[in-house]
């Protein structure tokens, strides 16, 4: 006796029907391209991902349109003209209602045998809420949790930015709480503390946003101005040193540096720092059993 054959109707890929239903069941987003950029078909997954509720209403969009960096786009397309085939381009798309969404890419290159025409056939996967869940992490390992500051960790990843960024100037502001040590010392770390997250405000009201201030450690502040903004290192730091004495809640020391050459971003600052140190010489010289007294009236 022959024994029966299970039908082959939704226990194989072959099977047209089992690829359509599991196209359309995917949490992740499956289309179909041209090479204009036309989405000529999509799940359910894929118009949820762009929020919208048909393939239609992206035919308004031109795909460039829905790149949030239309550099990707060129960079994908290069890829994919290069190797055939590309896996987890990650970029961030734009929905049509203005949301953002990060999604990996993994997709490749089919070409129509009969007409040649070519067509790529691709899977999004939506990473929003891992990217920014990686953000929030990072941010917390990047800041200083005292004083809302950045930290060194952060000046790592400054440094590697630069250079993949190709960034050639920037300039650094070295800063030092005048007698810190000693007000510490009479006063308790606790008030300590409040010395360090007021000076830390202070120096945030008086450079801009891109103007990253770093807590190097202990009473040491660093302010990196980069690119066209390190034409300014000098006007900044002559303006922290004016605002000292409106708001500054405490004395300090400053020094400051642009690149010279091809130096790095710690070789800077370490002539910054030493830019401090003789500036500090100069301030300090005569003044030293007062400087306390007047932390306490500022502070007071």
């Amino acid at each position: 006796m022959t024994p029966l054959r299970a039908p082959t109707r939704f226990r194989s890929l072959d099977d047209v029907e089992t690829l359509r239903l599991l196209a359309q069941n995917l949490g992740e987003g499956i289309y179909i391209s041209d090479p204009a950029g036309k989405i000529l078909d999509a799940n359910a997954a894929f118009l949820q991902i762009f929020g919208v509720r048909s393939v239609g209403e992206l035919g308004q969009f031109h795909a460039a349109d829905l790149y949030a960096d239309p550099a990707r786009r060129d960079a994908w397309l290069a890829a994919l003209e290069r190797e055939g085939t590309v896996r987890d381009f990650e970029w961030t798309l734009v929905r049509p209602d203005g949301q953002r969404r990060t999604v990996l890419d993994t997709s490749y290159t089919v070409v129509d045998e009969a007409t040649g025409e070519r067509f790529y056939h691709g899977i999004l996967v939506d990473i929003t809420e891992r990217k920014q869940l990686e953000d929030q992490l990072r941010e917390q390992l990047t800041r200083d949790a005292l004083t809302g500051c950045y930290n060194r960790r952060f000046l790592l990843d400054l440094a590697r930015q630069l250079h993949e960024l190709g960034v050639g100037t920037w300039g650094c502001i070295f800063l030092d709480i005048d007698h810190f040590k000693v007000y510490n010392d009479a006063h308790g770390h606790l008030e300590g503390d409040l010395v360090l997250a007021r000076m830390a405000r202070f120096l945030m009201r008086q450079v801009r946003a891109e103007e990253p201030v770093v807590r190097m450690g202990g009473d040491e502040f660093l302010v990196v101005l980069q690119g066209e903004s390190a034409l300014r290192t000098e006007e900044v730091a002559r303006r922290l040193q004016h605002a000292a004495a409106r708001s500054a809640p405490v004395a300090f020391s400053l020094g400051w540096a642009v690149r010279a050459g091809d130096e790095s971003l710690e070789a800077t600052i370490d002539r910054a720092d030493r830019g401090l140190i003789s500036v500090r010489v100069l301030t300090r010289s005569g003044d030293y059993p007062r400087l306390p007294d007047e932390m306490e009236r500022r502070l007071g």
